[in-house]
Formats: structure tokens, sequence, C-alpha cells
């Protein structure tokens, strides 16, 4: 008896699969990557390769679509990243695809909706591929590691920071991340809110309102954003900070493999982050910023330190008072603090204010080479400084900067925070 042959199998599987994908045509089919011969349309997804996160098409309300990753096995639909935010398709028809080295997301009609925009010397051949820390990238087909990477989504973050992507300045590729708020929980273009690493002066993250600053973080001191306290407080999570001539970014990471977490910035302005609880099929939030008035920029004003224990909250710093007393008492900080006594550059002092927020520090002067006494030396020897701290608490100090004129947006900490040195009169000590 003649047995049968493998090619009797594979034409019974051939014929089944091709029953089975004319049968059921919206059947979502799913893989990890695109080629350049192929296209992803709105029956199809791509799934990173440990089942993580998933890209596709999806719309939030009416027949506004749109191209997203999201979390493939979490009973809530989280969005984590957006390409197309301020362009929806209308219309669940459009196509993703790489063209011209580059991928372009076209509407039914072939209408430009999203691209890459990558220009240069084409490499081929190249795909897509969704990885399982949520970055979609685009890349020489020859190369797996991210030196093949032509282009990444964690280059263009939305509204969500995922562990490994980063936030900052690329200096290399003149290329800043940022987090940009949805407009609201069913408008996903670009919102009002705007979460930026500052590079002038000392690394720092401003939330603004459009033009206005709401929130700064305050400097790194080393290991968290001394106005950020609540970054710190979890095992499982390890932030940092890189800046050098190459970049200056924040990142944060995982030691448990098994957690979800994101921080994102929603449409009201907040600054927060979540882990995934696995008991309970839910989000819960670790942290939120700006939660109280302090939180908020320069409430204040110059020369003064806010305390949410006191009554005003905001305090002017020894050696200074305020220009109306009676208003300043009844919370009116229009007036401001001034100083009791001006310098006289030879004979002053420095008093020291611990745990607090450092002052803005993007009109100070930053040297990194100096230590803490040194530091000292310099600002006292420079009629025109004001105050100054440490840069890094590591190790008893490292870095220096200081501030010329005035100084603002300062806050103080029952536990954490920096310490700053503020250059008075001798009278006034």
């Amino acid at each position: 008896m003649r047995s049968e042959g493998p090619n009797k199998h594979y034409s019974y599987t051939f014929a089944f699969l091709f029953f089975f994908v004319t049968l059921f045509p919206d059947v979502c089919i799913s893989a990890n990557t695109l080629s350049a011969t192929d296209s992803l349309t709105s029956n199809k997804t791509l799934v990173s390769p440990g089942d993580v996160f998933e890209l596709g098409f999806f719309k939030i309300l009416s027949d506004s679509w749109y191209l997203g990753i999201w979390y493939k096995t979490l009973p809530q639909k989280t969005y984590v990243w957006i390409a197309n935010r301020d362009n929806p398709l209308f219309g669940s028809t459009g196509v993703l695809k790489i063209s011209n080295a580059n991928l372009i997301l076209q509407s039914q009609t072939d209408t430009l909706v999203w691209s890459t925009n990558l220009t240069g010397a084409v490499r081929a051949p190249m795909v897509a591929e969704l990885l399982d820390n949520g970055n979609f990238v685009l890349r020489d087909s020859k190369t797996n590691g991210s030196d093949g990477f032509l282009w990444q989504s964690f280059d263009f973050p939305t509204d969500t920071l995922l562990p490994q992507m980063k936030l900052g300045r690329d200096h290399k590729r003149k290329l800043d991340r940022f987090l940009t708020s949805w407009k609201s929980s069913f408008d996903l273009s670009n919102g009002d809110y705007l979460f930026k690493l500052e590079t002038q002066g000392l690394p720092e993250f401003f939330l603004w309102k459009k033009f206005w600053i709401l929130y700064r973080s305050g400097p790194w001191d080393g290991s968290r954003f001394s106005g950020m306290s609540e970054i710190q407080q979890w095992d499982d999570i390890i932030y940092n900070l890189t800046d050098n001539s190459e970049e200056v970014a924040f990142t944060f990471r995982l030691t448990d493999h098994n957690l979800y977490s994101r921080l994102t910035i929603n449409d009201a302005g907040l600054l927060q982050q979540f882990t995934w609880d696995s008991t309970n099929q839910e989000w819960n939030m670790l942290w939120s910023t700006p939660k109280e008035k302090c939180d908020y920029y320069d409430p204040c004003g110059p020369y003064a330190y806010c305390d949410m224990s006191t009554s005003p909250m905001c305090n002017c710093i020894e050696g200074f008072a305020p220009r109306n007393s009676q208003e300043w008492a009844s919370g009116i900080v229009r007036g401001r603090c001034q100083r009791k006594t001006q310098l006289s550059c030879g004979g002053d002092r420095f008093i020291q204010l611990k745990k607090v927020k450092l002052p803005d520090t993007t009109e100070a002067i930053v040297d990194k080479r100096l230590g803490l006494e040194d530091c000292k030396k310099r600002c006292a020897t420079n009629c025109n400084c004001t105050a100054y701290a440490t840069m890094d608490i590591r190790n008893g100090g490292l870095g220096c900067v200081i501030w010329i004129g005035r100084f603002v947006d300062i806050r103080n900490y029952a536990a954490t925070g920096q310490d700053l040195y503020v250059r008075l009169a001798a009278a006034d000590i």
C-alpha cells in the first residue's frame, strides 16, 4: 500500500486556510512584522512577539479612525501611542504600508494621512516591526538591533511614557521627545498640556498649558528631581537621567518584567503613573502631580518659599520681609518679599535652607567641575550671586549651580529636597 506523501498534507492545509479566509474575510490576522510587500488594513493587526502590545486601527467615537498601539491582553483598551492623532481617518479603510523607504498611512482615496517622513539614501529591503516594549520600528531587515532602526515610535511619544522610552533632548539628531495630552477623552488630537524636559540651566521638567508654566519638577539631584518626591518611592521602578554630550534623557525601567507601568499626561494637565493590578484587573495610580497648591509654578514670588503646613502658605526666606505685611498675612502675595538689608559683597554670609525644591535654574550658571566648597567660594566672589547649591547630592555634593539676581519657585519638604544656600547681609544673620 502506497503511503501518502507530505505534499498531500500540505495541499489539505492550504485548502483549509483558503476556505477559512474566504469564508471569514473580516477575521483579525496578526503578525509582528510588516514587510515591503505587505499592507496593514482594519482587519489586521501587528502583535509583539510576547503578546504584550498590539498595533492596528481603532476608533473612539463616530467614524474617526486612528492607527495606534495598545496593550493586547488587558481587558481595558489602553492606548499608548497614536500615529495620526491630528489627522484621523474617516472610515476604517486606511492602509499602512512601506513605500519609498517610509511607513505611510493612506486613506481609501490614496490621500496621505501620516508618514515617517524619512529622507536620504534608501536602504532595502526594509521591514516594520512591533517590539515587546511597545516600540514600533522601521528597520533594515538585515539588522535586528537598534543600530538598524531607521525610525521608531519611541522617538515620537504622544501622551504616554513606557519603560525604556526616553523624554528629553537627543543632541546628535537635534530631536526633542516630550509628552502632549489628548484634547479630551474623546478627542485624541494634541491637547493643551505639554510635559517637556528643558535643558537650559540644569535639566528639569516643565509642565506647560499652552504658553503658561503650570509646574516645574526641580532639577535632578542624582537620584530624583528635587520637586518630584514621588518618583523614588517604588521598589519595582527605577528612574534615571542621562546627561552627556550626546543626550539629556529621562527614562524608567521595571525590575519586575511581569509588571506593566506607564506614565501619562492626561487632558486635565495631571502627570500620573500607573501600574496594572492583575488581581483586580485595573490600573492602579501610584502618584499624580501637581496635586496641591505648592506644587504649582511660583505661587509665592521671588525670595520666598511655599509650605503647605503654614498659614499663609507663602513665607519670606530669612533675611527677607514682605513689602506689604498686611497683604502678605491675608494670603495676597502681590507685594512679594524684599531684602531687609542690602548686600555689601565682601561682608555677606550664607544661610542654609534644607529640604527644598531648588529654584528655577533656567537662568542659573552651572559648573559641573566644582564641589560644594568651591561652589561657595565662586558665589562669594561674585557680588551678583544670590544663592548656590550642589547639582548632585551624592558623595558629598558634586557640581555647582549659582543664581544671579532673583530666584523663584521654591517649596520645602518634610523628608526630600535639596539644600539651598542663600546670600544675606551679615546684619540679617
